[in-house]
């Protein structure tokens, strides 16, 4: 018995100490966060959507690299395709090419000293982002920097959601084919991604270097109106609140996890009441524990409401996109989801083009077709075992 209630008590200890821990964490955090996105800005826009031809262009760009190189990616695998990333880095740092590489501590947790030793000696300036430190080790465990942007000579951008994996580039047997938006940037907003990279790299690389007009160069304008918005404590939500409301048609949806805010359900419920068409799209095939049974109550609620939800059935959908009435695009690095919202550092790009939003929907379109659509009457089935899940999932969907 006495042991029992010392297990008790130490129990109720850590449970308390760990919602301490958040909350004051939570509370800094949003102390210091700044709140920045671009005016409208103008550019050239590709978009890729398999891995394969994403990483032969983005390697052939790096080989072209005169001046600097500069990489945030959340997760770099210890795999073939991650050797052959960090070998081409090194090779350019080699030849007099200025790389910075930032990479999340806990994303890229396989990214080990001896490969790290390696990349420093090669030349290569490293950096881990986001690693777990006090006061608050719970709640900086939980915020990882989600961000995959890459600038090259300050001239080309690349920001999306492909990581680098073998799994991206459909060599996993359960999740492939890989299906993810990725876009490929030139001309002003470069400027916006360099800062944004420059500033992470202050915090985390130690170096300032957002004075220095090499990193900045004059940059021709192109023709697809676009904007960029960095987001992180909750800021995200907003953004996505101000896009939900100017919906007057159609809102178009593409997420691997929807764990949806309150503020954000509610919103489409409400433009759901004023009769916009609503349609989602998640992966059929889960990647994480739990994730897909954490959106299913949302799901259940929306497709009562009369909303379409499909689920991505050719290999593993990835993608994050939303599309409200052909007007406006967003393609990012944020999913639709609470860790996403609340927790994560990302970054997105509201396009403004009719011409490419037009390309992305032709995209969507596509993937449309590959997926299946999901039914109230099926999601309404009696079993146990998911309802079980969905439990569990509801209690700490924040974390998924």
């Amino acid at each position: 018995m006495t042991f029992a209630l010392i297990l008790s008590g130490l129990l109720v200890l850590i449970i308390l100490w760990l919602v301490l821990d958040f909350r004051l964490g939570r509370k800094k955090h949003l102390s210091l966060a700044g709140q920045r996105e671009t005016a409208i800005l103008h550019g050239r826009f590709e978009i890729f959507t398999h891995g394969k031809e994403l990483f032969r262009d983005y390697f052939a760009e790096i080989r072209d690299a005169k001046k600097h190189i500069h990489v945030l990616f959340y997760i770099v695998k210890d795999d073939r395709l991650g050797e052959e990333f960090f070998t081409l880095l090194k090779r350019k740092a080699r030849e007099g090419v200025e790389v910075r590489l930032l990479l999340d501590r806990m994303g890229s947790w396989e990214v080990n000293k001896v490969t790290v030793k390696g990349l420093l000696d090669a030349g290569v300036q490293f950096a881990f982002s986001n690693r777990i430190k006090l006061p608050f080790p719970f709640y900086s465990s939980q915020v990882r920097n989600h961000r995959k942007i890459s600038i090259i000579d300050g001239e080309i951008g690349y920001l999306g959601g492909f990581n680098v994996g073998l799994e991206y580039i459909d060599e996993d047997p359960k999740l492939s084919p890989w299906r993810d938006y990725h876009l490929k940037i030139s001309g002003e907003g470069v400027n916006f991604l360099q800062s944004e990279f420059l500033i992470d790299w202050k915090e985390y690389g130690g170096e300032n270097l957002l004075g220095r007009p090499a990193y900045f160069p004059r940059l021709p304008k192109g023709e697809v109106r676009h904007q960029f918005i960095p987001a992180e404590a909750g800021q995200l939500e907003v953004s996505f609140l101000r896009l939900i409301q100017k919906a007057e048609q159609s809102i178009m949806i593409g997420t691997p996890y929807f764990i949806p805010s309150a503020a954000i359900f509610a919103e489409l419920t409400e433009a759901q009441r004023r009769g916009v068409n609503l349609t989602v799209m998640v992966p059929y095939t889960a990647d994480h524990f739990l994730v897909q049974e954490a959106s299913l109550r949302y799901l259940r609620k929306l497709l009562a409401a009369g909303a379409s939800v499909y689920q991505y059935k050719n290999g593993f959908y990835h993608a994050k996109t939303i599309v409200i009435d052909d007007k406006i695009c967003d393609i990012g690095t944020a999913n639709f989801d609470k860790r996403s919202l609340f927790l994560n550092k990302e970054i997105n790009c509201f396009l403004y083009d009719p011409a490419f939003i037009n390309r992305v929907k032709a995209v969507i379109e596509k993937d449309i077709r590959d997926s299946e659509r999901l039914t109230l009457a099926e999601l309404n089935k009696a079993n146990l075992y998911r309802s079980v899940k969905e439990g569990l999932a509801g209690a700490i969907s924040y974390f998924l």
